[in-house]
């Protein structure tokens, strides 16, 4: 009895996914060893799968031609995982396919685990799914593991989110929320920049436990080279922090800002906040000084830490940094310059509307001098003024 209930869920499986308008792609570099049983298991599965033959040189063109039933995209030259990936998830989409669920043709992941991926799915519709590893596995690789923290501690800088693992290949991606999603890496790095700008498009990212195999270490075939790989990761961190910073943490402060959350967040951080009125102006001046030094995309995250140090009111000090939100950029680069201009003796010949980054660099020891008087003026006069309205608005504490 139970290996005939086993049988009728095993055939319900693939109804479901094609229910759910998902396909399979699987990215393929020479992996022919393990290739034919990791496409056998997987059609047990699903009746729609895409391989990608990302320029194998060894036997894989002939097993895929042995192989019915699926689709395959070939191509001479190997062009790295984020292109095979991009590739098949592009076809998928064009095929009208609503998901696209991913995993490697390597035998690190097992298509068993692909009835947890529906199963969350049909409860969560839109979300992408990261399956993530158990890092203690038998036989994890060192780098994978660093890798990976190294992975999480980025995602959550640059998007907020916390997530157990940002490096699993085994997805189910919601085609149709990522829409023409653009990307700038076709390489490994190319998982981790789609999932930040997933994010930043407002589509939930979660993990979904799965199983993972990694052979000893003779038998290992991997084709993630550390250094390069590395350093390519670095480079596109190190951009997706620029932009989040300057960017994407501006606009969602800027979407927060209805009336409701705004009364909410005075009403919750200030007017009855336990802290007194002296340490909560403090925190709004050092939050304004901040974020009018010359520290551009680095604001947000100099005011927090440095509000910890101090011992301020973390969020109010990141919140009142956003003073250098975009419509505000103009006037305080004119600040700055007009007030370097006075200390130094230099004439002030730009007028406001030709004020930008770039001009300012031109009169850069003007603008330096004068950001960060500017910035110290502009913090005082926040913090006597806030101080005052305080004292009007908000009684004392008991404890004081």
């Amino acid at each position: 009895m139970n290996r005939m209930t086993n049988d009728i869920t095993t055939v319900q499986w693939p109804e479901r996914l094609r229910a759910l308008s998902c396909a399979v792609v699987i990215p393929t570099y020479n992996n022919a060893g393990t290739l034919r049983d990791i496409i056998s298991r997987t059609l047990r599965y699903c009746h729609d799968l895409i391989v990608v033959n990302d320029g194998s040189t060894d036997r894989t063109a002939s097993v895929l031609e042995t192989i019915p039933g699926i689709r395959v995209i070939a191509y001479p030259d190997n062009r790295g995982k984020g292109y095979a990936l991009h590739t098949g998830l592009k076809a998928a989409a064009e095929a009208g396919f609503r998901y696209a669920l991913t995993l490697d043709s390597d035998a690190q992941h097992y298509p068993e685990d692909i009835p947890s991926f529906i199963e969350r799915i049909e409860r969560h519709p839109d979300t992408l799914l990261i399956g993530a590893r158990n890092l203690t596995a038998d036989n994890m690789p060192a780098k994978n593991t660093f890798a990976n923290r190294f992975s999480n501690f980025w995602f959550k800088v640059e998007t907020g989110i916390t997530l157990a693992d940002t490096q699993s290949g085994f997805r189910l991606y919601p085609l149709q929320r990522l829409g023409t999603l653009h990307t700038l890496c076709r390489r490994y790095e190319f998982e981790v920049e789609i999932i930040v700008r997933a994010a930043w498009k407002g589509i939930r990212v979660e993990n979904i436990p799965i199983r993972v195999y990694y052979p000893p270490e003779g038998e290992r075939i991997s084709h993630f080279r550390p250094l390069r790989d590395f350093t390519r990761i670095s480079i596109l961190n190190t951009f997706l922090v620029l932009q989040a910073l300057l960017v994407y943490y501006p606009w969602r402060f800027l979407r927060s800002l209805t009336r409701e959350n705004i009364r909410r967040f005075f009403r919750k951080n200030i007017t009855h906040s336990p802290e007194s009125n002296g340490r909560l102006a403090a925190a709004m001046a050092w939050g304004v000084f901040c974020g009018i030094l010359p520290i551009w995309g680095y604001q947000m995250l100099f005011a927090g830490i440095t509000a910890h140090l101090m011992k301020l009111n973390k969020l109010i000090c990141i919140v009142f940094s956003n003073i250098s939100i975009p419509p505000m950029i103009p006037f305080i680069l004119y600040g700055s310059y007009w007030t370097g201009g006075k200390l130094l003796d230099i004439p002030v010949t730009l007028r406001i509307s030709d004020i930008s980054l770039q001009r300012m660099t031109e009169c850069l020891a003007q603008y330096l001098v004068g950001s960060i008087c500017f910035a110290t003026l502009c913090g005082l006069l926040c913090g006597i003024a806030s101080w005052i309205i305080l004292k009007l608005l908000k009684r004392r504490p008991a404890h004081e």
